[in-house]
């Protein structure tokens, strides 16, 4: 994977942390991603300032600001840890822009890193991965127009909207169908300057790549999805929207592997596993 001018942020890690919540951010500017350049990371500051969720934990040694650490020393978590996660509905080509545009929320509890397992409840039904251009807020805003929608982006990493399509029938919020535990996978990176007009997404399923589609394809654009949604809500730093699927998804159960791919971006992969809490109750 390559990109010409972006810069990669993340959020990461220590293998050997020294709490259970320990984390750090990391940078790279190689232009091509799987290089021996690009798997060498320089320790930042938070790309978030004034967020206490999203706060660098105190250094030591090898893990200070400017340090050099490489990919076999950490992993990667979600690139934020948001006080808001949103989807848009409905976001689709012209069918969907013809509609107005309508968000949807899901936990901020329902995000994972990748590599961190999707799992299903027993009951649950029928689930499907959506892969999606998922923009990272990067300051507190609101209020924002078509003119300014680009400064409140940090930059764009990849979502998987996770959605039981079962229970979306019997939940008109959708808040059990989206919002479950482990149901937001996000990652690996934040990528900024990335033109996102035309980008291919697309999934792969146990090894089978999906029909892709491309940015292109989405009806509500991003600059137009941040300036409805900042039309009654303030954004905060780190907060993640998802902004639409057009291509391709199936059907997953637990042993499955997905893998959500986007252009520029790259790919995030997530096993699936059935869940060791209840199964979904049957009054839902």
């Amino acid at each position: 994977m390559t990109s010409s001018r972006a810069r990669r942020i993340a959020r990461v890690r220590p293998l050997s942390p020294t709490s259970p919540d320990e984390q750090f951010f990391v940078a790279n500017d190689a232009a091509d991603f799987a290089s021996a350049e690009g798997r060498g990371w320089t320790l930042v500051d938070s790309p978030f300032p004034g967020s206490p969720a999203n706060s660098s934990s105190a250094g030591r040694p090898g893990w200070v600001a400017g340090s050099r650490v490489s990919e076999d020393v950490f992993t990667f978590l979600a690139p934020s840890a948001p006080a808001n996660v949103f989807g848009m509905a409905h976001n689709t080509g012209q069918p969907g822009r013809d509609l107005p545009a309508q968000a949807f929320h899901k936990a901020a509890t329902s995000v994972i890193g990748p590599g961190d397992a999707i799992e299903l409840a027993s009951g649950v039904g029928y689930v499907d991965p959506e892969a999606e251009l998922t923009v990272v807020v990067g300051r507190k805003v609101r209020g924002l127009t078509l003119d300014n929608a680009r400064d409140a982006i940090l930059g764009f990493t990849i979502g998987n909207d996770v959605s039981a399509r079962d229970l979306q029938k019997t939940d008109d919020l959708w808040i059990s169908a989206k919002s479950q535990d482990t149901f937001t996978p996000a990652g690996p990176w934040i990528v900024t300057d990335l033109d996102d007009s035309d980008l291919s997404i697309g999934i792969v399923h146990n090894g089978r790549e999906l029909r892709t589609a491309s940015t292109a394809d989405l009806g509500w654009k991003v600059d137009e999805i941040l300036v409805y949604l900042t039309s009654f809500m303030t954004l905060h730093p780190g907060d993640l929207v998802l902004t639409g699927f057009p291509a391709e998804c199936a059907r997953i159960a637990p042993g499955d592997l997905v893998s959500c791919r986007i252009e520029g971006i790259g790919e995030l992969i997530n096993p699936v596993i059935a869940a060791t809490w209840e199964k979904i109750p049957s009054l839902i």
